[in-house]
């Protein structure tokens, strides 16, 4: 499997995906902006055009022609999309810091980036992958269905978590004002969105195996 995460990430991964975390990093040092759509653009740009280019590359066949079997292959091809989820996220949240430095007495309409924000964040790209992965390897090369279905519901994610921090007074008092400075609380949103991650991941692997191993392959 190892090999074929180097195989997806040298031949595959065109090396711009590599640099576009490291702009949209730099989407966080903008003053009080709506801070969801940095990870969301890795869903609007990042996966379409990559899965895009396995597809036009034909990397399915040549793949399955490799002495690996079918959940290797969709085990690497999951890592891989988790490596550049993890670039994007890992990138913003340094980003994030700078932020703080520069403008430490901004108020906040939109969430601030503190933990408990990257901690709904990995909540977030964990639907994504939840949706995403299992509908993709219903095919195992039609994208465009896989890519719709999650990017919507990432998004949808991401505007009633938002509303619901403005509106609702329990989560107000977590993401704003003195739930700010209860580090601990914000630490525990995080560390709670990193698990929900890794098991959704673990579950979409395992959805995707079952559906890929009844694809056929001419």
């Amino acid at each position: 499997m190892y090999n074929l995460v180097l195989k997806d990430l040298k031949l595959g991964v065109n090396p711009w995906f590599f640099v576009l975390p490291l702009i949209l990093g730099g989407l966080m040092l903008i003053p009080g902006w709506v801070y969801f759509l940095v990870p969301l653009y890795f869903c609007f740009i990042t996966v379409p055009n990559i899965f895009g280019g396995f597809k036009s590359q034909n990397d399915l066949m040549f793949s399955t022609v490799l002495p690996v079997t079918k959940s290797d292959i969709v085990k690497s091809r999951v890592a891989v999309l988790v490596i550049l989820e993890l670039m994007h996220l890992l990138v913003a949240m340094i980003a994030s810091i700078f932020t703080f430095q520069l403008y430490p007495k901004m108020q906040y309409f939109f969430f601030a980036p503190h933990m408990g924000f990257w901690g709904m964040c990995f909540l977030m790209m964990a639907l994504f992958n939840l949706i995403f992965i299992p509908i993709y390897y219903k095919t195992a090369y039609k994208y465009g269905l896989a890519t719709t279905a999650s990017t919507v519901a990432a998004v949808l994610f991401a505007t009633v978590v938002q509303w619901a921090g403005i509106q609702n007074d329990w989560l107000h008092s977590l993401f704003y004002g003195p739930g700010l400075d209860r580090t601990g609380l914000q630490f525990s949103i995080l560390v709670g969105g990193v698990l929900i991650f890794i098991a959704c991941n673990l579950l979409a692997y395992r959805i995707a195996v079952r559906r890929f191993l009844r694809v056929e392959i001419l």
